[in-house]
């Protein structure tokens, strides 16, 4: 879908330039004055009988193939998208559950001989601050 994508735009960007180029190359009305009076019209590229036959059929099949381009685009922009949300949102919605050993401290009844446990200091500790906490700064 993706790559079928970007041969429509390259295909809209390639028939675009190229009838820019085509137009540029045409000669206007008043281009036909001057070679009526002989300044080299059977001297030009595609012959005495003027380029505007050729120019003209290939703007016109250049001119076809941008405004198929064009409804391509169209068609493919209207059409919704396959995933409304971010990669996130096609997750499983199980919910996370934490391993036996990655238990929260606060919820873990404290060991009487644990080596965690706060040392005692001589200073009492503030009013209001929790015990064991005495010289830490608060956060």
């Amino acid at each position: 879908m993706n790559t079928l994508l970007t041969v429509i735009i390259v295909l809209q960007v390639l028939s675009a330039l190229t009838i820019i180029g085509l137009v540029l190359l045409q000669h206007g009305k008043g281009a036909d004055m001057g070679a009526a009076f002989g300044s080299g019209a059977s001297g030009s590229l595609f012959g005495a009988t003027g380029s505007s036959n050729f120019l003209s059929k290939s703007t016109g099949v250049a001119a076809a193939i941008f405004f198929a381009a064009t409804l391509g685009l169209a068609f493919f922009g209207n059409r919704p998208s396959g995933g409304t949300g971010g990669v996130m949102d096609r997750l499983p919605a199980t919910p996370a559950t934490a391993p036996a050993g990655n238990a929260p401290a606060g919820n873990a009844p404290a060991a009487s001989g644990s080596t965690n446990a706060p040392a005692s200091s001589s200073t009492p500790a503030p009013a209001g601050a929790p015990a064991g906490q005495s010289n830490q700064i608060p956060k």
